[in-house]
């Protein structure tokens, strides 16, 4: 009976050391994923620093282009009352030349 009691808790132990043993291996597995997820948001990190200052120095850029197309509005509404000023003075010179 001891010995057979000897065995089981032999075997119970054995399968508890092999429980542990799992547990350190995917520890281990998921130390290096961390790690790895660390290095790509670094990664990004660096990216968005870099596209962050890639943007400020377009931004006085992207402002102009924002005046111009102000500034393009304006000349194309001026365009339109020119445009109808032109038919009413053409229309103006016909009734004069009956």
């Amino acid at each position: 009976m001891f010995s057979k009691m000897a065995t089981y808790l032999t075997g119970e132990l054995t399968a508890t050391s092999e429980d542990y043993k799992l547990l350190e291996n995917m520890n281990k597995l998921t130390s290096l994923k961390y790690l790895e997820m660390k290095d790509i948001a670094i990664n990004i990190s660096r990216n968005l620093k870099d596209l962050n200052q890639k943007y400020a120095a377009l931004q006085p850029y992207l402002e102009q282009i924002n005046l111009i197309e102000e500034q393009v509005a304006v000349l194309e509404q001026a365009a339109y009352k020119l445009d109808a000023y032109s038919k009413k003075l053409a229309k103006y010179k016909k009734l004069e030349k009956r």
